[in-house]
């Protein structure tokens, strides 16, 4: 068996077409697709301008306590402007995202009860940053009517009272124990997986090779079970594999700083991975007559678990019938693990992900391996 994987290996090292699918190819896309999609992820925090006519105790509440812990937390940056006019001009000149107006007598109309108005000014151009400043002011809004009723209830107060009322509901920023994939990550591990089954392909499927180069009737007449060939072969095409897959992970952690979890998880998730990949190919391989024909099932079958797995489109935003149906692909299971795998209080395993990458190589090996007489034939 160990002879069979060696020779098939020498084959496959001196075919400089392995190396260009099983690392260039994969990683160099992954780089690419990094640099287009890293502003989306890297984008600066938006500019949000504050006006501020009326300084009294309630809008400075506002800037105070509502905006102010946002920006220390990196969500948006302030700056203040001395008029409503200086304020529009920076939001037109995209200088900003969009302007708060505070104007006179705010302060005073919010603790008579008398109608208050706050107002926000979005750069058309600046979707997302208007309407995260329109969430901001219209959640301020519902805290001082909430203050309002409050002050009501108890028959008027003083603007110190009005400031000291405890808000109904607080909210509690708390980390998720899971995370999801940075882009960059997202897309090596994408691609690494999605052009592994490219890779793990030649091995079992060389089968096919032996028989159209002359070679498999000497094999057959050897003293040796024709299990011993089929493992030999699988063998080659799970060791190609481990090794394509080790690179592109080390390369995306040192070159575009992925950050895969913990080394042992990720080793074993790999591996299991490498086995579901071989097995699903070498299953395929079985349906195919000639090394031409298994080359062209196995590059549709390829591209179509890629596509359902989620390679192309993320998980995140697959629903219904899709969602299900990658369920059924290594991909998808793959891509979770390194998922699981992610966060402050990551595991060290992806139990779940790795065990289903397990099964798919199990059962595809399994029908593979009981069609082995089909292709063993000259």
């Amino acid at each position: 068996m160990l002879l069979i994987t060696a020779k098939d290996l020498r084959q496959r090292v001196r075919d400089r077409s392995l190396l260009l699918m099983a690392i260039l190819v994969p990683f160099g896309l992954a780089a690419i697709f990094s640099l287009v999609f890293g502003d989306v992820e890297d984008q600066q925090a938006p500019t949000f301008v504050v006006a501020d006519q009326d300084r009294g105790q309630i809008a400075t509440t506002f800037t105070g306590q509502a905006l102010a812990p946002l920006e220390r937390r990196g969500v948006l940056r302030l700056k203040k402007a001395g008029t409503e006019q200086d304020a529009r001009t920076l939001v037109e000149r995209g200088e900003a995202a969009a302007a708060y107006v505070i104007p006179a007598g705010f302060t005073r109309d919010v603790l008579s009860g008398r109608p208050a108005t706050l107002r926000v000014i979005g750069n058309v151009n600046a979707r997302i940053g208007t309407f995260v400043a329109r969430s901001v002011a219209d959640a301020f809004a519902a805290e001082v009517r909430y203050v309002q009723v409050a002050l009501a209830v108890k028959g008027g107060g003083s603007p110190q009272e009005a400031v000291a009322v405890a808000a109904p509901v607080t909210l509690e920023n708390l980390a998720a124990d899971r995370r999801q994939l940075s882009i960059g990550e997202y897309l090596s591990a994408g691609m690494a997986v999605f052009f592994l089954f490219f890779t793990v392909r030649f091995g079992f499927s060389s089968i096919l090779d032996e028989r159209r180069d002359g070679t498999l009737a000497r094999l057959l007449a050897a003293p040796i079970p024709r299990v011993t060939i089929a493992f030999g072969k699988l063998l080659g095409g799970i060791v190609v594999g481990v090794v394509s897959m080790t690179v592109l992970v080390v390369a995306a952690w040192l070159l575009l700083d992925a950050r895969w979890g913990h080394p042992v998880g990720v080793g074993l998730l790999v591996v299991a991975g490498v086995l579901a990949a071989t097995g699903v190919m070498a299953m395929v391989a079985t349906v195919a007559t000639t090394a031409e024909q298994a080359g062209n099932v196995h590059g549709v079958v390829a591209v179509l678990l890629g596509v359902l797995g989620g390679v192309f489109i993320p998980i995140q935003q697959m629903s219904g019938a899709l969602e299900v149906l990658s369920l059924l692909t290594p991909h998808r299971w793959f891509l979770e693990g390194l998922a699981d795998l992610h966060g402050e209080n990551a595991p060290m395993l992806a139990t779940g992900p790795t065990l289903a990458l397990l099964g798919f190589a199990t059962v595809t090996t399994g029908i593979a391996l009981t069609r082995l007489g089909r292709m063993l034939r000259t």
